[in-house]
């Protein structure tokens, strides 16, 4: 967390007259994930995390003229429907609120035919995602913060000097991330669960890059 704290101080000090700086904002739709975990008859959930609208912002130096890093943020808000079984030994069915906070670290890849409008980008980071949840039957509100990792790609289509429209295709993964009882707020140590389920999101989304300086050299 500090780490990525102090890196993201260092990008936002960079000058907005520096060579090679873009400023990104995505709208994505990411799909719907399957979370599950089983530990006995009495101790175990399975649900599923909807698909919905993601936001998002980054900001990308180049450190060559094709080649840079990126942090970006991206957020959710949707809905989780799980079944688990509950501090009194019944089996409930609820629907959970679910905030996902993605802070990610990208290495970037970019491939551009002179003279050309369209530049291909790819590329891999890791950070975190912050977790929050709200149990509707119950009020509770849990929230985790959990290693994460995404793979990337896409394109960017410039319709002039410095403005383009971006297009994105990506896989997130928080890892470990979903457990019975805390990570999705069952309420009570009675309905922990003693194993853990990753959240993986594949999204499609599109957005906008400005160039905020010159090109790297």
């Amino acid at each position: 967390m500090k780490k990525l704290l102090f890196i993201a101080l260092i990008l936002a000090s960079v000058s907005a007259s520096a060579q090679g700086v873009k400023l990104n904002a995505y709208t994505n739709y990411v799909f719907m994930d399957q979370v599950d975990s089983y530990y006995g008859d009495a101790s175990y959930f399975d649900g599923q995390i909807k698909g919905g609208f993601q936001w998002g912002a980054g900001l990308q130096y180049n450190i060559s003229p094709l080649s840079g890093i990126e942090l970006t943020y991206h957020r959710q808000d949707t809905k989780a429907d799980a079944s688990y079984r509950s501090q009194n030994g019944t089996i409930r069915k609820n629907e959970f609120d679910v905030a996902l906070n993605w802070i990610m670290l990208n290495g970037v890849r970019e491939i551009k035919k002179p003279g050309g409008k369209f530049e291909a980008f790819g590329g891999m980071g890791i950070g975190m995602c912050i977790i929050d949840t709200k149990n509707k039957f119950n009020g509770n509100t849990e929230n985790a913060t959990k290693f994460a990792w995404q793979i990337r790609g896409g394109g960017n289509v410039w319709v002039s000097e410095k403005v383009g429209i971006k297009l994105t295709a990506q896989l997130q993964s928080a890892v470990q991330s979903m457990g019975g009882g805390f990570y999705i707020g069952t309420g009570g140590a009675g309905a922990g669960v003693s194993s853990f389920s990753s959240l993986m999101q594949f999204g499609l989304g599109t957005g906008l890059v400005v160039k905020l300086g010159g090109t790297a050299k």
